[in-house]
């Protein structure tokens, strides 16, 4: 069974998928959902385990050796990122009964659990592939079920946000496909390790700098990097909070993961050549949207288009360390993709007991929250404190790696956006405490005791790395060889 751990992440969902309508009269489907993301993530912990143990695990369908046949391949950089995904989908499945019970229609509830487990596995076969029309397929799957995710909400403008997601998210895969398609046109191959080898005489024609050109535009459109962010707001504040809480912790973080294995890994010989690298443009647009997307946090008008906005602010930390191209900037790359995907995951599940007491996120459903609601107040107030990098936390230790690796490089200067960027994040982060421990309660809320304890174990996790670092910066220098 533990030689199939790398097809079994991703097929597991993808079966669960249907059974969750079929089985529905005799099963609950949140059980299905919940017991194929519980057996997906001890498929990506065995996968862990054995890469920690200093393997590669190279798996192939049918007895078809790549480049021939489809492959999926397991490392230091994807292990943890599986294991991440799957922990997430865990605890939203255990969360999602009682939330959605309040803002997804009855006859839709069975559907949120099929467009979720089908969303796992296109984000856990975009994970584990070796090949980008797998990519490509897998990419579709996840962007399809998360369309429809948040048109699944009964919150007035759900439709429209999940309609601009799926314009801007369309155009965003048109490209990927059209730049794998020049690669292919190139290289006769889509097996990642075959480009690879064979990208190295193209002399930086024409068509290799679209190909990458067109992956690029539409990695970046996934990611929501600035400027081609304006998808998310809407998406993330009008889809129910079980599906932010989930879309929010690994969604654009399993793009950005492509983008950095296709251009640092696979694409790397030739740009090497070719002198092409994005890191101009990553440190452009990330510098922007720190400081842009925040002050946009600053005067949000809602909670969760806060939060939101500080997903594109916080994307953007992870791209900045990617632009350093050293494994000191990936390593910090991939220390914020983790602790900013547990942190802002358990952030909109805390939300999501207000919304469930309350009916909306509005600021002044928070008034009063730290006393009628203490542990619901408290995980938003630690969350917080891991988005503004506050010693402790996994925030801090992405943040402090960050800082050290800008600090050991030729872009010192970019210490000028980290460092006030995060006194912004303290800034909007402050609206949320203001508004919870010194303002006079308008209603009681009182969230199920489940929900508050789910969202405790995603930012609880975040204190856990921020006390016993040692391990998670080890998985990230590990990740880091990968790329070097």
């Amino acid at each position: 069974m533990r030689e199939h751990f790398p097809a079994l992440v991703a097929v597991i969902p993808m079966i669960a998928a249907p059974l969750c309508v079929v089985l529905r009269r005799l099963c609950p489907p949140w059980i299905i959902a919940f017991a194929a993301s519980l057996a997906s993530f001890v498929a990506a912990a065995g996968m862990l385990a054995e890469v920690w143990a200093g393997a590669v695990i190279e798996y192939t369908f049918g007895g078809w050796e790549a480049p021939v046949g489809i492959a999926f391949r397991v490392d230091a950089l994807n292990a943890p990122i599986a294991v991440l995904l799957t922990v997430v989908a865990t605890v939203v499945s255990a969360y999602a009964p009682t939330s959605i019970a309040k803002e997804v229609d009855e006859v839709r509830r069975p559907f949120f659990y099929v467009l979720m487990m089908l969303c796992l596995s296109g984000l856990a076969g975009m994970t584990v592939t070796q090949d980008l029309f797998n990519a490509f397929v897998f990419m579709e799957i996840a962007a399809l079920s998360s369309y429809a995710l948040v048109a699944l909400s009964t919150t007035p403008g759900a439709t429209l946000a999940a309609l601009r997601y799926l314009v801007i998210g369309s155009v965003g895969t048109t490209f990927f496909l059209l730049g794998v398609g020049y690669l292919y046109m190139l290289t006769g191959t889509l097996n990642y390790a075959d480009i690879s080898a064979r990208i190295t005489d193209l002399g930086g024609s024409r068509t290799f700098l679209a190909a990458i050109a067109f992956i690029a535009a539409g990695l970046a459109m996934k990611i929501a990097l600035f400027p081609l962010h304006s998808w998310l707001p809407a998406a993330y504040a009008k889809s129910p909070s079980a599906a932010t809480g989930f879309l929010a912790a690994v969604g654009a973080k399993v793009s950005l993961y492509l983008l950095v294995r296709l251009y640092f890994d696979v694409l790397r010989p030739e740009l090497k050549l070719s002198g092409v690298y994005l890191n101009g443009a990553l440190v452009l647009a990330s510098a922007t949207a720190i400081l842009y997307a925040s002050w946009r946090a600053i005067c949000a008008r809602d909670v969760k288009r806060l939060l939101a906005f500080s997903s594109v602010a916080q994307i953007a930390y992870i791209t900045l360390g990617v632009s350093l191209v050293a494994p000191g900037g990936f390593a910090a790359a991939w220390l914020q993709m983790f602790g900013h995907a547990l942190t802002k995951g358990g952030l909109f599940l805390a939300l999501g007991c207000v919304v469930w007491s309350t009916g909306s996120y509005r600021f002044e459903d928070l008034r009063g929250l730290g006393s009628s609601a203490p542990w619901t107040a408290a995980a938003i107030v630690v969350g917080g404190l891991g988005l503004i990098g506050v010693p402790m936390t996994a925030g801090f230790v992405a943040k402090w790696h960050l800082v050290l690796a800008l600090a050991g490089s030729p872009q010192w200067w970019l210490l000028a956006v980290v460092l006030p960027g995060s006194l912004l994040a303290a800034v909007y982060v402050w609206r949320m405490v203001e508004v919870m421990y010194f303002a006079e309660a308008e209603r009681e809320v009182n969230p199920p005791p489940t929900m508050v304890a789910l969202s405790w174990v995603m930012v609880g996790a975040t204190i856990f790395f921020g006390v016993h670092a040692e391990e998670l910066t080890h998985m990230a220098e590990s990740a880091a060889k990968v790329l070097s």
